[in-house]
């Protein structure tokens, strides 16, 4: 079984679910048999950008990757707010002001570091067991609690006399369609995002990406090697942890390895350049927090 990801630059249309069918049946094209395969945070169908696929192994890092930082391009048009806050939905509120760059440029630190916000009817959040979207298309009026997220950089990317494009790197949890309304409301205007692009994902950029005509080569007899990046790729962004043989079978067993000169925190430890297992470090003992089953590779 192949272990790594496919970062996949998702197109405009295409449901997350659908996209990782997609890698599935290219595997099975490929003549690979049944391939375990997740992603690593959802984009709508509406968003094109970075959506990061794991295979094998590289699925128990999904999780991880849903908890990580991510950067969007998003365009806000003003003067027309829709229920869905994107192009889908019908219009139910209208203004005439179309704030200045200068207006927009004064705003945005007001919406950068911790903010609440509160997600949108449509989004797939539950309440009371339902999924918020669906409550909606019923017609039911829909009330989502505020939540804290984290605006880490937001800036202009372009701007003509009806719209904006931002830029923002974003904590877990951020909705950018709430984002962009309540900037328009900010601003004295109402708006909607009618572009929304995912240009990194945790450490994955969009110059990592394939198209998906690039992913169905793969089914079509190109290697996998092509598109497929190792599983340490989505680990880049935290330190690795060096073993012995000896360590690396303690590891693999579960066992708690102590007296290592090592800072707190999250590391990846790896016997070689085989992955072992994802530990949390504190005062020099290393706890297993995810193991990797990858002991059948050479190292």
């Amino acid at each position: 079984m192949p272990h790594g990801w496919i970062i996949l630059d998702k197109p405009l249309g295409l449901g997350s679910t659908q996209a990782v069918g997609a890698v599935k049946r290219v595997c099975r094209e490929a003549g690979l048999g049944k391939v375990k395969v997740g992603h690593g945070g959802t984009l709508d169908p509406l968003a094109t950008g970075v959506l990061p696929i794991a295979l094998g192994e590289a699925t128990k890092l999904c999780g991880r990757m849903l908890d990580a930082t991510k950067t969007y391009a998003f365009t806000v048009q003003f003067g027309t707010e829709t229920d869905t806050l994107d192009l889908e939905g019908k219009v139910i509120a209208e203004s005439p002001v179309r704030p200045t760059l200068a207006d927009v440029e004064a705003v945005l630190p007001r919406f950068t570091g911790p903010i609440e916000q509160v997600p949108p009817a449509y989004s797939a959040l539950k309440v009371d067991g339902e999924r918020a979207y669906d409550l909606a298309r019923k017609g039911t009026a829909v009330e989502l609690k505020s939540r804290s997220v984290t605006i880490h950089d937001l800036t202009i990317g372009a701007a003509d006399a009806d719209s904006v494009t931002l830029v923002a790197s974003v904590s877990k949890g951020t909705y950018i369609r709430s984002l962009a309304r309540d900037i328009a409301l900010a601003l004295g205007t109402v708006g909607h995002v009618t572009m929304l692009r995912r240009l990194k994902a945790g450490p994955f950029g969009i110059d990592q990406a394939i198209s998906l005509d690039k992913l169905n080569e793969v089914g079509k007899g190109a290697p996998l090697e092509n598109v497929l990046l190792p599983l340490e790729a989505g680990l880049v962004d935290i330190p690795a942890l060096n073993l012995s043989p000896e360590q690396a079978s303690m590891v693999r067993q579960g066992r708690v390895l102590t007296g290592l000169p090592h800072t707190d925190g999250l590391h990846w430890a790896k016997a070689g350049p085989v992955p072992v297992a994802l530990v949390e470090l504190f005062g020099g003992a290393a706890t297993v927090v995810r193991g990797f089953n990858l002991s059948d590779v050479a190292e």
